[in-house]
């Protein structure tokens, strides 16, 4: 069985991807907390749950890759 270096190539791409997200989000959210008397509360936590959940996507769809690479499912 060998592993598929492209697929492996890509999957490691999503997950370069993901890592700065899963930081970023969590700060942009806390950010959001501790300027709640500011008008732009909700929109800044918005976008820091939507960061956080593309993050999650990203190393959900790169961890698939893997495995497919790896199994050559």
């Amino acid at each position: 069985m060998a592993t598929n270096k492209d697929l492996l190539a890509k999957a490691l791409k999503y997950l370069s991807g993901a890592l700065p997200l899963l930081f970023l989000g969590p700060a942009v959210i806390h950010n959001a907390f501790m300027n709640q008397k500011n008008n732009w509360h909700y929109l800044v936590l918005a976008v820091g749950i939507g960061l956080c959940i593309f993050g999650v996507y990203c190393l959900f769809i790169g961890l698939k890759t893997i495995m497919k690479s790896l199994f050559n499912d």
